[in-house]
């Protein structure tokens, strides 16, 4: 009988000490040091649209950029979309993926293949800072003329527009980051894929439609094509200028998106 009891007893303590089974946490995946110092700065660097960024905070983005490798976005020159063997379409789509957004600035990375090309476009009211990550791309950029110059140099109630050339070059990664701004830095600009490529785009503010900030599309003409000999001292440089007509949304600039599958951001993260 005391046998008994006392493997009864014992039974009763086993049965008070047996647990529920415990929910297993899933991981949060680790965001690297470079993308989460990005996304801090910028958080610091956009104050919403109708601002410009300050010299410092320019910088300091630029340097957050400079540092950043492709692995920090999950990617790598090994995946099989930037292998050179790969072969070229007749007309090769560009893919675009968005890591971020919010009201006051955007982060995008879009995919070039070989021969790709994002037309050439403005940026209204916008920085931007763009990161060569992988390839090497050919950028063409303008910046407006003052109109009061494109008045006295083009005929009465032309379309076109002057603009001066501020970059046509090949860039290869990795290099450093380019910033261009509302008025300046080459705020109408077309990449040209020679090898597969990664753009980062940090856009602020983003497009928006509704508040004044659509893309508009542009094709360019030699200044020469539409000069009647006025403004001799643009004509001395007559190849750093250009004639640019506002034309409808080009057939190639359509883009596929593609969900991120990098580090993830989200605002109410605590990084």
């Amino acid at each position: 009988m005391e046998g008994g009891l006392r493997i009864g007893c014992a039974k009763r303590v086993i049965a008070k000490k047996k647990k529920p089974y415990r929910r297993v946490k899933k991981a949060v995946p680790k965001v690297p040091k470079a993308l989460e110092d990005l996304f801090l700065s910028c958080r610091e660097t956009f104050k919403g649209p109708g601002t410009v960024p300050s010299p410092q905070d320019v910088h300091k983005l630029s340097c957050i950029l400079d540092t950043l490798k492709p692995e920090d976005l999950g990617l790598s020159k090994d995946l099989p979309f930037f292998n050179p063997e790969n072969p070229i379409k007749d007309n090769p789509r560009v893919t675009y993926t968005t890591i971020y957004q919010c009201d006051n600035f955007s982060l995008c990375i879009f995919f070039l293949p070989a021969k790709g090309v994002i037309p050439l476009h403005n940026h209204p009211e916008m920085t931007v800072f763009s990161k060569l990550l992988l390839g090497k791309m050919h950028i063409k950029s303008y910046d407006w003329v003052d109109p009061e110059i494109t008045r006295c140099l083009s005929q009465p109630q032309s379309q076109l527009r002057l603009a001066k050339l501020k970059a046509d070059n090949v860039f290869t990664a990795p290099c450093d980051t380019s910033v261009l701004y509302p008025k300046t830095g080459g705020n109408i600009h077309e990449f040209t894929a020679i090898t597969p490529c990664a753009v980062l785009d940090v856009i602020g503010p983003p497009y928006s439609k509704e508040d004044g900030r659509d893309c508009s599309y542009y094709k360019d003409h030699l200044f020469t094509t539409f000069s009647d000999g006025k403004g001799a001292e643009v004509k001395e440089e007559s190849d750093r200028y250009g004639w640019l007509e506002e034309i409808e949304m080009p057939e190639n600039s359509r883009m596929d998106g593609i969900k991120y599958l990098g580090p993830p951001i989200t605002a109410d993260r605590e990084l």
